[in-house]
């Protein structure tokens, strides 16, 4: 507000209007005790413009007419109750206070865990934590199925989704989906089966629950992946599937004996049968070979016969005659037995070795 010197005039008027009576004259030189500056001397005449630009930016705080959409959410602008089809993106948004509101939702990958009560611990607003799945074999047994679910909103679906599903379009889109598909898949296998086909049982689950997803108009979810974290059987069918693995492992056990024991006795059977082959190729190499001497033996003998004719042989027995006729200067006792047809060689014995002589006279 300006500040009013009039007061201020008036008492220095009248101050020196009393200067003549006062002896020390100083009524008269009355100043006020400050003189305000010129942006107050003006403030009056641009008051009601500041008043408004007051009113403005206490209304922005108070009735906040914006929203800030930050990356991983979409806004959904609700004019008078009707959903804009358009979701704002990322950013910063203007909307009217009272008729209008934005409300924010979360596109980011979500987890569902569906998992033993015991186990629930934590918070977090992008995941959900369920009891486990329970539910009836083929034969009646109890059994209950962990798992986890990635899924996200379609964000250009977004206002249509929450329009024709609500907030908890998680509870009425994917956890329904979720237990009726499972139970669907693992009711039709007995409690022993679902250990040894668990794959199966995983790629038949994450399938049924895509098709029933993909199914809803508009795709206002998508499935990122379904993780089958563990099947928990009841106490009694555990412990019979552990004696029967113990049994097949035992079996596998005796089966790996018998194998090595047979690889064993074939191992021998075969070295024996190398052998036997080694000795009857060195043998049949020796039989070869005696052939073959004999062979060369026979046609020498065959070329010699040949080369011995009638006239060979007579020189020959000449030759041996001579050799005899020597013999018998030097013992003339000595024994020549002539062969019969007179062929070459004759015999002869030294008659001075009696042992010789008495042998050959016997």
């Amino acid at each position: 507000m300006p500040i009013d010197n009039d007061y201020f005039k008036k008492k220095q008027q009248q101050n020196g209007g009393g200067s003549s009576s006062n002896n020390n004259g100083g009524g008269g030189n009355y100043q006020p005790p400050f003189e305000p500056p010129e942006f107050f001397k003006n403030l009056g005449k641009k008051a009601g413009l500041i008043y408004v630009i007051i009113a403005l930016i206490a209304a922005l705080f108070i009735f906040k007419p914006f929203v800030i959409v930050e990356s991983g959410q979409v806004g959904i602008k609700v004019t008078t109750g009707k959903y804009t089809e358009e979701p704002l993106r990322p950013g910063f948004h203007f909307y009217i206070p009272v008729f209008q509101k934005v409300i924010l939702v979360d596109t980011k990958v979500r987890l569902m865990n569906y998992k033993s009560v015991e186990e629930i611990s934590g918070f977090d607003s992008g995941i959900r934590i369920n009891p486990a799945i329970s539910i009836l074999d083929a034969r009646g047994l109890p059994v209950s199925i962990e798992l986890t679910v990635q899924y996200r909103l379609t964000a250009d679906g977004a206002p249509n989704t929450i329009a024709n599903w609500g907030l908890s379009w998680e509870d009425k889109i994917i956890n329904p989906v979720v237990r009726d598909v499972v139970r669907n898949v693992v009711g039709s296998y007995t409690a022993e089966e679902l250990p040894t086909k668990r794959n199966e049982i995983a790629v038949k689950i994450q399938t049924g629950i895509e098709e029933d997803i993909n199914s809803l108009n508009g795709q206002p979810v998508i499935l990122q992946s379904v993780q089958l974290r563990e099947i928990v059987l009841p106490t009694k069918i555990k412990e019979q599937i552990e004696r029967v693995q113990i049994a097949n492992q035992e079996s596998e056990r005796v089966k790996y004996e018998v194998l090595r024991t047979k690889q064993e006795a074939e191992k021998r059977a075969a070295k024996a049968i190398g052998d036997a082959e080694a000795n009857r190729i060195e043998a049949q190499g020796r039989a070869d070979a005696v052939t073959i001497e004999a062979k060369a033996q026979a046609a020498a003998n065959e070329a010699i016969a040949k080369s011995l004719t009638p006239n060979l042989l007579h020189m020959q027995q000449i030759d041996v005659q001579g050799k005899f006729n020597e013999a018998l200067k030097v013992n003339k006792d000595a024994k020549i037995f002539l062969t019969p047809g007179g062929s070459t060689p004759n015999i002869w014995v030294d008659t001075k070795n009696k042992s010789r002589d008495t042998a050959v006279s016997q």
